[in-house]
């Protein structure tokens, strides 16, 4: 099958595209390298160099002729949005009509949307949120990724874009940022192991939702074949606390660091834990990488990845819009 993933440079994307390389699907990655790397791209897919609101976006839909999008590519900062909602704005929903558009006149058959789990929720009523739980965004993040899954709907039903929403909680592995503000495994596994102090923002017991990068892209593969339009939930349904994780990832780094902590963010999240049954039951997915075993890996990763030269070699790189809660 020949598939257009946009973000495919960076964490999550590249993983995808590996994925579905091995599995014998043709892919063509759309990226600009604002935030990911050209080192994440498999040498097997084709590559465009191109901001998704560009209109040459349909020359490559024409040239590739693809069956299906997988839209990864976005701006992914909650914080960000919030101090500039209409470049979120740009990125976020213009961008994906820009594609949309795209999609409906060269014939594509289907549209995978890399949607939220957390921000779109908000402060949950029950624990793990399904998918009909409330949806009341309280950032421009949030609000612009709810807003691309009613466009999607529109899609369908106006033009029969057949179309599935995946909202993640939050996604960890190899390849992470350690830089930005959503990653907070890479953040944490790489302070540690540069002898450094994480700060914990506020008491530690907000609670996340974490599911690794691979049993993520498995779901992006299981969703190519599935007829059911609409939004599944990608979580694990398992609460872990700040604290907590900086124990596991102390243990597996062998940092001696104390645990400083600093105000909390305003507006962050208590709790945010998410629930997979309708993933299980649609699409045949589980997650199946426990979450010591998959910050094992990301510690190995990172270790060997402090082991090279040049910081442009080290895989430090998101695909913009799939990881914030």
């Amino acid at each position: 099958m020949k598939i257009v993933l946009t973000g495919g440079a960076g964490f999550i994307g590249s993983h995808i595209a590996d994925l579905l390389i091995s599995e014998g699907h043709k892919v063509a990655i759309i990226d600009d390298l604002s935030s990911g790397t050209i080192e994440n791209i498999p040498p097997e897919a084709a590559f465009y160099q191109t901001d998704i609101r560009d209109p040459s976006v349909g020359d490559i839909l024409h040239r590739e002729a693809p069956e299906v999008i997988i839209h990864h590519a976005a701006q992914i900062s909650v914080r960000c949005s919030v101090e500039d909602p209409i470049h979120d704005l740009e990125i976020n929903i213009r961008g994906t009509l820009n594609l949309l558009q795209g999609a409906v006149q060269h014939n594509v058959k289907k549209f995978i949307f890399a949607s939220t789990g957390g921000a779109i929720y908000g402060e949950q009523d029950y624990f793990p949120a399904d998918e009909e739980h409330p949806q009341r965004p309280i950032s421009p993040y949030g609000v612009g990724k709810l807003a691309v899954e009613k466009y999607l709907y529109c899609y369908y039903t106006v033009y029969g874009l057949n179309y599935t929403v995946l909202r993640y909680s939050n996604v960890y592995g190899p390849r992470q940022d350690p830089h930005g503000e959503a990653g907070v495994v890479a953040i944490f596994a790489l302070k540690m192991l540069d002898k450094g102090n994480p700060v914990i923002n506020g008491t530690g017991e907000q609670t996340r939702d974490f599911v690794y990068v691979k049993d993520v892209a498995r779901a992006n593969l299981l969703a190519i074949n599935s007829n059911v339009a609409g939004a599944i939930n990608i979580g694990t349904a398992q609460e872990t606390s700040v604290n907590q994780l900086f124990s596991l990832l102390a243990g597996l780094t062998g940092s001696q660091a104390p645990q400083p902590h600093a105000p909390p963010i305003p507006g962050e999240q208590l709790r945010s834990v998410i629930s997979w049954e309708r993933a299980r039951t649609v699409l045949g997915w589980s997650p199946q990488v426990a979450l010591e075993a998959g910050l094992g890996e990301t510690v190995d990763f990172f270790k060997a990845a402090r082991g090279k030269n040049s910081p442009n070699n080290t895989g430090f790189a998101n695909d913009k819009g799939t990881v914030s809660p």
